[in-house]
């Protein structure tokens, strides 16, 4: 007979459930954080590829919570992380502010620009087309903006980000080892939210939202919610970026740099899932570099890959190979009885 309250039991039994949620983050960041001492610790070219691929699963974690987690499709994860790389090298060089409040800032307007949008979204009832039309418009008006602004931005030119941190950059173990935690923090909040009452909600949402405004959930306000954690993720990862790397421009936030790699990798890995954003970004930093020279072929191949996906493996490629696994490992046992 088992001894103490039932409440405590109870409670027991709930908190190691949800530790045992943590596990594949704690799994994931160990492979993170050992992977540089076995393999690249020496090569600058292998640092930067591994940094690019942790910097495009930041930005696809934060995409992930917003359309995978609420049906959100927003195109503008290149202008959403450009607020933040903008607004952190315009008031660190500009303002002579800290470096650290122009991060802030940048992560602020983003997160307050991507909560606008949502809003207008839901305001106007818009779908996933229409939503994903409504932000790509934006997307493209951004970039006119920083040409536009050529005083403020440097224009086509770029802008050199002062106050960068040497140590940091895209080459070395620090830049490596940063964003390594910005993907770790990024996931246990992903997690956390799933585990909570939130995480029920944008599951109900995803699913039916029909259904969940009759159970009760307030849709508006929790697609408003994924929008303003999802946004504040990518304009930090933005703003850090242009931190590590020292100089920004237009084109390093352009849709066809960040926007088409970020759904990809996304489709790839999983819609909703944990680990999908990281999969996907390991997988398809390779993939970039194979076909780094080959001009818009690449953007030919990526929108070829969306639409197989799409068509094919709606709930992403590595979740339908995991169950066909799974399927085939049930299925031998039976076969042998």
């Amino acid at each position: 007979m088992t001894s103490g309250p039932l409440p405590r039991r109870l409670g027991t039994v709930v908190a190691g459930g949800r530790g045992r949620a943590f596990l594949p983050v704690v799994g994931a960041a160990a492979v993170i954080l050992v992977i540089p001492q076995i393999w690249f610790a020496g090569s600058e070219y292998t640092t930067g590829l591994a940094v690019q691929a942790l910097e495009f699963a930041a930005y696809a974690v934060g995409f992930n919570l917003i359309f995978g987690s609420t049906n959100q499709l927003f195109l503008c994860v290149g202008a959403l992380a450009g607020l933040g790389g903008y607004a952190t090298g315009i008031l660190s060089d500009h303002a002579s502010l800290p470096i650290w409040v122009g991060i802030a800032v940048g992560t602020a307007v983003a997160a307050g620009v991507g909560g606008l949008l949502s809003w207008i979204a839901v305001r106007r009832s818009l779908g996933v087309i229409f939503t994903g039309i409504v932000t790509l418009a934006f997307s493209l008006g951004f970039q006119d903006l920083l040409l536009g602004q050529e005083h403020l931005t440097g224009g086509s030119t770029g802008q050199v980000v002062n106050g960068a941190a040497v140590s940091l950059a895209d080459t070395r173990l620090g830049g490596y080892y940063l964003f390594a935690a910005v993907v770790i923090a990024f996931l246990v909040v992903f997690r956390v939210l799933q585990i909570s009452h939130v995480g029920w909600a944008f599951r109900a949402l995803r699913d039916d939202e029909t259904a969940a405004e009759l159970a009760g959930v307030n849709v508006a306000r929790y697609r408003i919610y994924a929008a303003l954690v999802g946004s504040a993720m990518i304009g930090l990862t933005g703003a850090l970026y242009a931190y590590s790397d020292g100089f920004i421009s237009p084109p390093v936030f352009a849709f066809d740099q960040i926007d088409v790699k970020v759904l990809v990798l996304v489709a790839f890995g999983g819609l909703g899932t944990l680990l999908g954003p990281l999969i996907g970004a390991v997988v398809f930093a390779f993939v970039d570099n194979a076909l780094v020279n080959s001009g818009q072929v690449r953007e030919l191949i990526y929108g070829a890959i969306v639409v197989v996906i799409f068509l094919s493996f709606r709930g992403g490629f590595v979740p339908a190979v995991v169950n066909l696994a799974g399927g085939l490992a049930r299925q031998r046992p039976a076969q042998g009885e």
